[in-house]
């Protein structure tokens, strides 16, 4: 699965293939909506294409295809003995918390400690203003960690970690993880002959509502929609957007060559966009229009349309351009669609608004991973294997122990984001100050 990287995903995290959850990084606490079919939609000006009648695909690849690596196998840690989850948990504190080894006992390499101290380093000023959703931390917590890793040296990081975390395992610790990575793709800043596939800024009538301020069981839960009348509606979908729902209003910052790289692209929500003279503009995540994101690689396993092992992202490529018709109509069953804006300083960007990292940060879902914290992963694939740091979300993201690796960019991290599935246990690494109040000794 790849995920998506972006601002405040709010972002689509990742490349989600398979799930059938909402969507992204951030949204993770946007409901999607559903679009009433008996409500007449609204007048607007008559776009170019009519209303109804989507844009056909035509398949001009920008990029490679390539294939999948395939996957070094490794045993991983078996997960601690825990109590039963609550069925009603939906917070890593509902869920129960484990105490785990020590970090000295974890293995992790010199390499990886050092690279996740630096990934938490630059994550610290928003852990310590960010409220946890997860229910294991508060802002306090970090003070002491975050003023030593300032200064602590990278070559000495394992020592950092064990000094000042605990290890954690969440409900079950049964782990599963995918990846996600940042796609170049052919585009255009203007309109011109092999460039006509819209890449959209966010419209000023998506309008977010916080339901919290209108009952308080409702805390922490919003939707996106737009006004009509004095109704509020659903956002367009994908069908709706596709066929020119927002043509004629400006919207557009650039123009893809090719529509499944550029939807695989919304997936990722974030990347990079080669354009005609060479150059590279980059766009992050800004917002989505809070439909439901459906994995068109599950769809199409469930139909048989793919096998076991056809259904990497390269795979579904494949398939998507083998028949451009049916293609349009699959990437068309998924109904979430990603805004962007242009990135001019370091990115891509993650859910706390910092660069995310490849090979060292991760997605999850903040109600069960304080964004800002260190990941130990031990999966039955060996490439994702070792310490990582939580600084996004994605949609497709949901649950305990469900995380997304980012990989970076080119065409290794293609490679590997593009079939990685794995599983096994993770541990999560706690200021000791929260691990105390959580699990006090005897």
């Amino acid at each position: 699965m790849i995920r998506i990287a972006a601002a405040s995903r709010a972002r689509f995290c990742g490349l989600a293939l398979f799930a059938a959850a909402p969507l992204l990084s951030g949204c993770a606490s946007v409901i999607p909506v559903t679009a009433d079919p008996a409500r007449p939609a609204v007048s607007m000006p008559a776009p170019s294409r009519p209303l109804g009648q989507p844009r056909p695909y035509i398949p001009r690849p920008s990029e490679r295809v390539g294939v999948a690596v395939q996957p070094i196998p490794a045993t991983p840690r078996a997960p601690l003995a825990a109590a039963a989850v609550p069925a009603d948990a939906t917070t890593a504190a509902a869920s129960g918390v484990t105490r785990g080894p020590d970090f000295s006992m974890l293995g992790v390499t010199a390499e990886q400690a050092a690279a996740a101290l630096a990934a938490f380093r630059i994550s610290c000023p928003s852990v310590q203003r960010r409220a946890d959703a997860s229910g294991l931390t508060r802002s306090a917590d970090w003070t002491e960690s975050c003023a030593a890793a300032a200064s602590w040296a990278d070559s000495d990081a394992a020592a950092f970690f064990a000094r000042y975390f605990g290890t954690v395992q969440v409900g079950t610790g049964a782990a599963f993880v995918t990846g996600y990575y940042e796609p170049e793709i052919a585009a255009s800043r203007i309109r011109q002959p092999g460039y006509d596939v819209p890449i959209y800024r966010r419209p000023a009538d998506l309008v977010e509502v916080d339901l919290g301020q209108f009952a308080d069981d409702l805390k922490g839960r919003r939707i996106r929609g737009r006004v009509d009348g004095s109704s509020f509606v659903p956002y367009y979908d994908r069908i709706a957007i596709e066929s020119g729902a927002l043509e004629g209003r400006g919207l557009e910052l650039a123009w893809a060559a090719d529509a499944a790289e550029f939807f695989f692209l919304q997936v990722q929500g974030s990347g990079r966009l080669r354009l005609p003279d060479g150059s590279v503009m980059r766009i992050g995540y800004d917002g989505q229009n809070g439909r439901s994101y459906v994995g068109i690689g599950k769809l199409l396993l469930d139909r048989g349309e793919l096998q076991r092992g056809q259904a990497s992202m390269q795979g579904i490529l494949d398939h998507l351009r083998a028949d451009p018709v049916r293609g349009a109509a699959v990437m068309n069953e998924n109904p979430s669609w990603v805004f962007f804006r242009e990135l001019t300083g370091p990115g891509p960007l993650g859910a706390l608004g910092v660069p995310v990292t490849g090979r060292v940060s991760v997605a999850a879902d903040p109600k069960y991973v304080p964004l800002g914290a260190p990941v130990f992963l031990s999966l039955d694939r060996a490439e994702p294997n070792g310490l990582w740091v939580a600084q996004d979300t994605g949609g497709a993201i949901k649950g305990a122990n469900r995380f997304d690796s980012f990989w970076g960019a080119g065409e290794e991290a293609r490679a590997i984001a593009g079939g990685m599935q794995a599983r096994g246990s993770a541990l999560l690494l706690l200021p000791r100050a929260s691990i105390a109040r959580l699990l006090p000794e005897g």
